[in-house]
């Protein structure tokens, strides 16, 4: 992808003289027509920036160039496979400001508080999207992370801002997309427990929280044991692709392995996609979209 600062100078013009055109754009927008229980469904993430977070396979800064972005956003949207877009608000209204996002679901990021390396990363606070906001831009639901982390007393702040917000994006008619892990502190870094039983663990407790769970949806890790993780919840759940480490045949067939278990509702994936070893971007969300059952 082509980097440069003059491709998207329109958004800068536009943010400038016209700020009511973000608004605008999301309510002209189509909407999705709705999400089915069997056909999966595909969406993007990219609220990674508004965490500090810009590496991708431990390449820093990666993800700075916010055009470069832009354009990987853009192509992978432009496949009709791809249900959706999950990001923060800066990026959310430059794809509404793009056009980029009539037909598509609609999540916002919500807790982007606690930036990796963090003194005080556990005290997760949301710093994003709120569930009223969501539902003024036309949104179908907003994501929260949910880190659990025994040794941090900021733990019971998260875990008391993610059940308001489960709370708040019910009362509004929108999902909840809950992120769980249970999490501990190694060697000065804040790291998750992907195991088997950690990840039924957060399932649990994530599942409980909120006023109702109507709404609530889990994204969740793919981890070893699969079909056990997903005998702990009857909550429709999507795929997280994380930071890629292994080859990408390796990824996809443990994507696809999970996608065939009851309750899985499809993939939340970011930097995999967005950022593949190859470069080619459309090729690589191609070969995840056709892992989906439709």
């Amino acid at each position: 992808m082509s980097t440069g600062t003059h491709r998207y100078e329109d958004l800068t013009r536009i943010r400038l003289e016209d700020p009511d055109a973000v608004q605008r754009a999301a309510d002209s927008r189509t909407r999705h027509p709705g999400v089915v229980y069997g056909r999966q469904n595909f969406i993007v993430a990219a609220d990674h920036p508004a965490r500090g977070a810009l590496s991708v396979r431990g390449e820093a800064g990666i993800m700075a160039d916010r055009g470069d972005l832009l354009d990987r956003l853009q192509t992978a949207l432009s496949n009709p496979a791809v249900d959706g877009v999950l990001a923060s608000p800066d990026i959310l209204d430059d794809l509404l400001l793009l056009g980029a996002l009539d037909g598509k679901l609609v999540f916002g990021s919500m807790n982007r508080g606690g930036l990796t390396g963090l003194v005080n990363e556990i005290d997760d606070r949301f710093t994003g999207h709120t569930a009223s906001a969501l539902k003024r831009i036309g949104a179908d639901g907003g994501k929260m992370l949910t880190r659990i982390h025994y040794r941090d007393p900021a733990t019971v702040a998260t875990l008391e801002s993610t059940a308001r917000a489960v709370s708040e994006l019910a009362a509004e008619g929108l999902y909840a997309m809950v992120e769980p892990f249970i999490s501990e502190t190694v060697n000065g870094k804040v790291v998750n427990d992907l195991s088997p039983d950690a990840v039924i663990k957060s399932v649990g407790i994530a599942a409980g929280l909120g006023e109702s769970s109507a709404r609530t949806w889990m994204k969740l890790p793919v981890v070893e044991e699969m079909e056990r993780v997903m005998a702990a919840t009857t909550m429709p759940t999507v795929l997280l692709g994380g930071d890629p480490t292994e080859r990408p045949d390796e990824i996809f067939a443990t994507w696809e392995a999970a996608l065939a278990l009851p309750g899985v509702q499809g993939l939340t994936v970011g930097r995999t996609l967005l950022y593949p070893e190859d470069g080619d971007v459309a090729a690589a969300v191609s070969t995840a979209a056709s892992l989906l059952r439709k």
